[in-house]
Formats: structure tokens, C-alpha cells, sequence
């Protein structure tokens, strides 16, 4: 399927060296920000608290947000899910206090600004089971606010979450390169692992230039951009190793734009239409997926950049050629067929 055909090839190669110029630049500027500012790691990463709490009514996030802020908390994760009821707090160790009571200190706090106090009782399960159930009421019995679930991240589980994200990570990178290694040409690979790492790198920086919350959804987002940028990696390979077999009469970077030229209508189709998923959850998803949305904009936007001019520039200055694709076919020995 094609929206539009160009008929004439874009020369993109001529290009090549400015626009890798840019490439980078940018990296270095990515690479610059992640060194002095460094990343802004949740609570999943640094350890903290994590509280559920339901409302019987929508809840106000701003009206929490400023409770919490008044609390010492500069950065408050305040985020609703599945309903606009369920409220899920994430919190940060704050220096100087004692994180066993955290989760007291914020509720009761969040409960007077409601004009409650807190009040604990047994609630009897449909199992039998009796449990302590804290909640936020006014003087008159009514129910403001339900503690659901309090946990405790420790900074040692912290730590144990981003290397394995890091493992991750490069065990990601080594797969999709063995996998074109294989499927193409080891050139081609390094190429697709330049331009992989480009895109990583960058929406790295750009979370540490705005220190926005780098969580596990964030680096889920990271990881889905390896995977889509290689695909479009791997269509344009694709393409070009049809050209050299077609076309033998081109350069290697004539066959490079042809084969980039060629795929331009697919892009537009596959890039727009994962766009704008991306665009309504960044939109209308909520806090919580925020970032998560952002992470992938991100990556779409320059994964498309960095397989056309990234990608197919490197293979290029790699010294790729037609031999590299094309096995050589074997010629016919003299003696096959003779009678003796």
C-alpha cells in the first residue's frame, strides 16, 4: 500500500555527512546532559514508598500534589489509576527522616487537609481473615479517604532494578546484532547498532536536560524503541540487498537512495499511525503514562531519522558493496558432464 510513488530518487547519500554531522552533535549534547545533570530515577530505582488510596469521589491530584509539597517533597508522583478514584502515590526518601513512618506522616497529613482525622478499625474479609483497616473521616463518621496498600522500596531493591534494566538493555543490542549480523552482513549490523544506540542515547538526554521521572515504564519505552527502530533498519537493508540484485549498473549510494526513496510511503504510513496512538496516550492516558508516551514519541521521531541518515550512512562508509549481499554464483567445472 502507497499514498505516493516519487519517481525520481532522492539523493540522500549527497547529504549524508551534514546530517551525520548533526547526528553527532546532538549525541554528544545527550551524552553531555546525562554526565552533569544525570538522570531523575523514581522510586523504583532510588527506593522510597509507594501508597494506594481510594476516594468515594473523584480526587483532587493538585490539591495532593500541594499537601505533599508542603511536606518537603519537591518532585510528588501523583497518579491515578483505573479509576479517578484510586490515587497511587509515589515517594521519595526524604533526608533527615525516618522512612518506617512515612506512610503515617502522608496520610494523616493528606487527611487533614481533607478536614478528617484518621481512624483504624478490623475489616472482615469474604475469607474470614480480620485486618486493620486505616481510613480518613470527618467528625460526623463520613469516609474521606481509604488507605488500599503501603509499600517500601529499599534502595538496595533500587539499585538491583537498574542493573538488571541495564542488562537489558545490552542484552537487547547484542541480540539485534547477531540477528542482522546473520541475516545480512556484519556490516550492516554495526551500522543498525550505531543508529539504535543514537536513539537510546537521546531519549536519555532529553530526560536528564528536563529531569523528567525516568521509571520502569520510561525504560519499557526505551527498550520497545530498540525494537521498532531495527525494524526499520532491517526494510531498508532489506531493500537495498533487492537493489544490488536488481540493479548492477548502480553505486552502492545510488542504490542506498533508491532503496530509501522506495520505502518513503511506508514509512509515512507505519510512523503516522504509530504516532498517533502515541499522541492520544500522551494526551488522554493520564499521568501514568505520561512519560511513558513521551519515551516513545521521542524515539519514533528520531529511530525514523537515524535509520535513514544514520543506519544507511554508516553502512555506506563501512564500505558495503554488492559482494557483501550477493553470494558469488560458483562456476560450472569443465569436467561436470563429461563422458568417460
Amino acid at each position: 500500500m502507497e499514498f505516493f510513488k516519487i519517481k525520481r530518487d532522492i539523493p540522500f547519500m549527497r547529504h549524508a555527512l551534514i546530517l551525520n554531522a548533526i547526528s553527532v552533535i546532538t549525541f554528544l549534547l545527550a551524552v553531555f546532559f546525562l554526565f552533569s545533570k544525570g538522570l531523575n530515577f523514581s522510586v523504583e530505582f532510588t527506593g522510597g514508598t509507594v501508597m494506594e488510596l481510594r476516594y468515594p469521589h473523584a480526587a483532587n491530584q493538585e490539591k495532593i500534589r500541594d499537601t505533599l509539597r508542603g511536606m518537603g517533597y519537591s518532585h510528588p508522583e501523583v497518579a491515578s489509576f483505573g479509576t479517578a478514584q484510586d490515587i497511587m502515590l509515589r515517594l521519595p526518601i526524604l533526608e533527615g527522616a525516618e522512612a518506617a513512618g512515612t506512610s503515617a506522616r502522608v496520610f494523616n497529613a493528606i487527611c487533614a487537609a481533607d478536614g478528617g482525622a484518621p481512624k483504624q478499625s478490623q475489616v472482615t474479609t469474604e475469607k474470614g481473615e480480620v485486618i486493620n483497616h486505616t481510613s480518613c473521616a470527618k467528625a460526623s463518621g463520613e469516609e474521606l479517604i481509604s488507605l488500599q496498600r503501603v509499600e517500601f522500596v529499599g534502595p538496595s531493591v533500587g539499585d538491583e532494578l537498574a542493573q538488571n534494566g541495564m542488562n537489558a538493555l545490552i542484552m537487547t543490542i547484542l541480540g539485534i546484532m547477531i540477528y542482522l549480523a546473520i541475516r545480512f552482513e556484519w556490516k550492516f549490523a554495526v551500522a543498525a547498532v550505531v543508529a539504535n544506540l543514537h536513539d537510546v542515547v537521546i531519549i536519555l538526554g532529553f530526560f536528564a536536560f528536563f529531569q523528567w521521572e525516568f521509571s520502569l515504564t520510561v525504560l519499557a519505552a526505551t527498550l520497545a524503541v530498540l525494537g521498532y527502530s531495527v525494524n526499520e533498519s532491517v526494510v531498508i537493508f532489506d531493500r537495498i540487498r533487492e537493489m544490488f540484485r536488481k540493479q548492477r549498473k548502480m553505486s552502492t549510494s545510488e542504490v542506498i537512495d533508491h532503496a530509501i526513496t522506495s520505502t518513503i510511503s511506508r514509512t509515512i504510513i507505519t510512523h503516522g499511525s504509530t504516532l498517533m496512538m502515541v499522541m492520544s496516550m500522551l494526551f488522554f492516558g493520564g499521568y501514568a503514562l505520561h512519560y511513558f508516551a513521551i519515551a516513545l514519541a521521542i524515539g519514533i521521531l528520531f529511530g525514523v531519522y537515524s535509520s535513514v541518515f544514520v543506519a544507511a550512512a554508516v553502512a555506506m562508509w563501512l564500505g558495503v558493496k554488492r559482494e557483501d549481499l550477493i553470494k558469488p554464483i560458483k562456476e560450472k567445472d569443465e569436467t561436470d558432464g563429461a563422458v568417460v
